[in-house]
């Protein structure tokens, strides 16, 4: 009984009963509206035909646009005004035109060294294409001078972020999509707390609604009580709008500018199999030390200096600043950022490329499957090529709906000759990628819809590193631990097919 008295209270339900207040308090006034007048029901009409009419002009995933044009078609007297309230993809202008100036005036930072590109064109000319077109939309530029370490599961990464603290000096950036209190989080609180005391600048973002239901309202203030500079990004307003849908989804941790992690891993123990939600819980991360954490750091400023006293002298979070002597050099690495202030899907594009280059094998680690046209395409004319592509997938998924969902995607796949492993010790939250020895990506961005388009995300692109061959052996490691879906497991009968296909429709507005 405290318990579900204790979540009716929280501030999670109290922003869900208000979305369905709205929503119902909206088809009462709407229905009202118009069965009083046939010109007000007509008008209505018409705008519905309008927005499906600017819908098929507009540049936008054909996806997301069949959902809408549907959903519209069936309800033509609220469809259209629906999509004018919650249809826009974009973030609020006020968001959005403080991260692009921002953006702009960190520019001159990320500039490319073309010695380093030139070298890399001189060896793979096809990895070289990914790494212009991240470098032109991104921009970010690839590097040298980089070490990179690759983590398996999320335990053994937290051993050595709880280390790399401990050695901070100067300051330490902390940027997740879902912090909880618990044995991770305040294990690191711990030491966050003692290094404000030696005087280090702790800086904390946190996705204000990734941890809606794991943190105290405002804990933000707790955090700036502390001494820990702090930020709530994107605060959830429980109104009806899809900039609510914007979310910081990305994972950073940087230290004294020359040490970075990213990945799959928030800061919350089912992250570190320190509790058990869905299984094992199988995620990746890197570790980044050299000069190609910069990237991370102006990731990271991008967002803080939007909403809080800019940092502009940029050169004080150099790589070199708090580090002596010349870095080790492991292959090219470029971490990137995919943002929905622009109409480049980059991370989703980074995927494609690496599929459309690939001549020998790619193996995919997503938690979730709702992929666009574009990619279903790119899986499927890889395999066709005689390309070996896998992807890994949970064996007990975290939300049921959506994992149903992603098995509507699995026949063609199937048919195309792309192999699915389901992961039967528990959940797969890695978004991984490794192709023909070569290259790999691990960072933050899903296979879904959610993530290529609404979320802010980022990513490390690997070329050439020692990493690359830890990915591929992971991935191997974890094939013999799977089920390995045929079409028989998608047979459905036919109600099921229906709600399958339903389900699909929808599948971008989730």
């Amino acid at each position: 009984m405290k318990r579900i008295t204790r979540f009716l209270t929280s501030r999670l339900a109290l922003v869900g009963i208000a979305i369905l207040l709205q929503l119902a308090w909206f088809f009462f006034f709407m229905e009202r509206l118009t069965t009083y007048s046939v010109f007000i029901n007509g008008f209505f009409r018409v705008a519905s035909l309008c927005v499906l009419l600017y819908l098929i002009r507009k540049d936008e995933s054909s996806a997301y646009k069949i959902a809408w044009i549907i959903l519209i078609m069936s309800l033509p007297l609220f469809g259209g005004i629906l999509y004018l309230l919650i249809g826009n993809k974009k973030p609020s202008k006020n968001l959005a035109g403080r991260m692009a100036q921002v953006k702009g005036e960190m520019s001159e930072e990320l500039v490319q060294n073309h010695k380093i590109l030139e070298e890399l064109e001189a060896q793979a000319p096809d990895a070289a294409g990914n790494v212009r077109y991240i470098g032109e939309y991104g921009p970010y530029p690839v590097w040298k001078n980089t070490q990179v370490k690759y983590y398996p599961v999320g335990e053994a990464m937290f051993e050595d972020v709880l280390q790399d603290l401990e050695r901070a000096q100067h300051y330490i950036f902390l940027e997740y999509f879902i912090i909880e209190e618990g044995h991770m989080w305040n294990s690191i609180l711990e030491i966050l707390e003692r290094k404000v005391k030696e005087g280090v600048d702790v800086r904390l973002v946190y996705d204000d609604v990734g941890s809606v239901s794991k943190l105290p309202f405002h804990y933000d203030r707790q955090m700036e009580d502390k001494g820990i500079k702090c930020m709530a990004f994107n605060r959830f307003v429980p109104f009806l709008s899809l900039v609510m849908n914007n979310r910081d989804h990305r994972k950073i941790l940087v230290i004294d500018g020359h040490t970075a992690y990213n990945g799959g891993i928030n800061l919350a123990d089912e992250y570190i199999n320190e509790v058990v939600r869905f299984g094992h819980w199988k995620d990746t991360a890197v570790r980044l030390y050299g000069e190609a954490v910069y990237s991370f750091t102006l990731m990271f400023l991008e967002v803080w200096n939007a909403f809080r006293t800019p940092d502009l002298d940029y050169s004080v979070f150099s790589p070199h600043r708090w580090h002596e002597g010349p870095f080790e050099s492991d292959g090219y690495v470029l971490p990137y950022a995919d943002t929905p202030l622009d109409n480049e899907e980059l991370g989703e594009n980074v995927y494609i490329n690496i599929l459309n280059q690939a001549k020998d094998y790619v193996y995919i680690a997503t938690p979730y499957l709702l992929i666009s046209d574009e990619m279903e395409s790119a899986l499927c004319l890889a395999a066709k090529r005689g390309v070996d592509v896998r992807i890994l997938m949970p064996g007990i998924p975290d939300k049921p709906t959506v994992f149903f969902m992603a098995k509507s995607y699995y026949p063609p796949l199937l048919n195309a000759g792309v192999q699915i492993y389901e992961y039967t010790p528990g959940f797969v939250h890695a978004k991984s990628y490794v192709c023909d020895d070569r290259i790999a990506t691990v960072g933050t961005i899903n296979m879904d819809f959610r993530s290529l388009y609404l979320h802010f995300e980022c990513g490390t692109y690997l070329y050439g590193c020692k990493a690359v061959m830890d990915v591929k052996k992971d991935m191997e490691e974890c094939f013999p631990k799977c089920h390995q879906v045929t079409l028989g497991d998608c047979r459905q009968g036919l109600l099921g097919n229906l709600f399958t296909s339903v389900l699909r429709v929808l599948a971008p507005l989730m």
